[in-house]
């Protein structure tokens, strides 16, 4: 990726920051509490009222990625 599309994908994610000021938090109060066996929910409602939902259990592989993940963008 060139420096632009860096630049420009992080102005992108500011305004995304500033327009929904509590996701960030939310994720990281999560990331810290999610251990194995813990349900993840996901749900999309559209603006049409209809809507989907999946979730996974968190296995060992996952916290091992998850926790990569996370000494990779510590550094």
């Amino acid at each position: 990726m060139n420096p632009m599309q860096l630049m420009q994908m992080k102005g992108m994610l500011d305004r995304f920051r500033r327009n929904h000021p509590r996701i960030e938090p939310f994720f990281m109060d999560a990331a810290n509490r999610i251990d194995e066996g813990t349900v993840i929910e996901m749900k999309v409602t559209t603006s049409d009222g209809k809507s989907i939902c999946a979730n996974i259990r968190v296995n060992q592989e996952d916290m091992d990625l998850l926790n990569q993940v996370n000494k990779m963008t510590q550094n």
